[in-house]
């Protein structure tokens, strides 16, 4: 079993009296993640889930003398799919004041849905974890470096959803994305957020599918899907809270020169952005391999980041007489640029216009050789 990276930090909250709150996406193995705990912890613990109709009558009640004939005894309380739940926050608090010798650990597919509904009533007394597709550092924990590196084009094809693993042929895995697209992923926004242009949301990621690495215009999107910006805005938005999409922004210190208000869009999981355009060419002869380099490196990147706390901030840079960088990170004083390529031997350099405004910061180009040295920096 593939161990991720926050399982010992979340197993050792246990005890904390606290609501361990973990969000991420539909399939990337909560569920399993929540097993994993309970094999290990040795006290008494129960998993119920949100999406079971007995299960929410049972927290839905609102009464100490309700939980009294179940949570007594109770050490460990793991709720699934939490964000299905009306009030969790409430309930959550309820149970978390009541019982001192408490933990919850409850997962959610849907941050605006679970954040909503938790986010209040629990300030002070819970704690975030997210949890992504396998990143590149747990498969190099568990399958070595030989096998992760040799594996690398598969992933920048088919990305790295857990169930993956497990699925020998091309045309398997490429169902399997399909289903997650048009059974899981979209489910959250549809039924939560009461949206009836299931087609927009298909035509929105097929677009943000062919500008990875790219500024997104979002007065172009609104032309091309036929709806409002602030519909566009509201859908990116969204996409973004059930984890398909995350925005990079870009970096300035200089207003009048550099663009501050554009944004780049990239997919949590390379596999999904691939069977959103159905482009499975092999990677030797695809024509978007730089694309998927790209964006496969920052959301690793990206991973690792939020696993570890790190207080890294990632950018892009670019000035409006077009030269641009395709990664920066900040941390305290510390500026990092970085130029992504999936050729090792193609030359890069630092455009002048950044090396001017920017003297101090550190330059590197990241390529399928080197590029594990700089997922794990600090």
């Amino acid at each position: 079993m593939i161990e991720r990276i926050i399982f010992k930090d979340v197993f050792k909250n246990i005890g904390s009296n606290k609501v361990l709150l973990i969000f991420g996406p539909r399939r990337v193995g909560k569920t399993v993640f929540l097993n994993q705990i309970i094999e290990k912890f040795e006290g008494k613990s129960l998993l119920l889930n949100g999406e079971d109709l007995d299960d929410i009558d049972r927290l839905s009640s609102m009464r100490k003398s309700h939980y009294d004939t179940w949570v007594t005894g109770i050490d460990l309380l793991l709720i699934d799919e939490a964000q299905n739940i009306e009030k969790i926050g409430s309930i959550l608090k309820l149970l978390i004041d009541s019982y001192s010798h408490l933990t919850i650990i409850t997962t959610g597919s849907s941050a605006f849905r679970l954040e909503q509904n938790s986010g209040e009533p629990l300030v002070g007394r819970q704690k975030k974890y997210f949890l992504f597709p396998f990143s590149e550092i747990e498969l190099r924990n568990h399958f070595g470096n030989v096998i992760t590196e040799k594996m690398l084009p598969a992933r920048l094809l088919y990305g790295t959803y857990p169930e993956l693993l497990s699925l020998e042929t091309a045309e398997e895995k490429i169902e399997y994305l399909d289903e997650i697209i048009h059974s899981y992923l979209l489910k959250d926004i549809l039924v939560y957020q009461n949206i009836k242009h299931h087609a927009k949301i298909l035509k929105l990621l097929q677009l943000i599918s062919y500008q990875i690495g790219q500024e997104v215009s979002l007065n172009e999107l609104s032309n091309k899907l036929q709806i409002d910006r602030n519909t566009v805005e509201k859908y990116l938005d969204l996409l973004s809270k059930v984890f398909v999409i995350f925005r990079i922004g870009a970096f300035s210190k200089n207003k009048r020169k550099e663009i501050t208000k554009s944004d780049k869009w990239y997919f949590v999981d390379t596999g999904l952005r691939n069977a959103l355009i159905n482009n499975f060419k092999p990677i030797s002869n695809n024509d978007d391999t730089g694309h998927l380099w790209e964006n496969y490196y920052i959301s690793e990147r990206r991973k690792n980041i939020i696993y570890k706390k790190l207080r890294t901030q990632i950018f892009f840079w670019r000035t409006y007489d077009k030269q641009e960088v395709d990664l920066i990170e900040t941390n305290g004083n510390s500026i990092n640029a970085y130029e992504i390529k999936y050729n090792p031997n193609r030359k890069v350099r630092l455009p002048k216009g950044f090396i001017n405004k920017y003297p101090d910061a550190n330059f590197d180009v990241i390529n399928p050789q080197n590029y594990i040295k700089f997922l794990e920096n600090r």
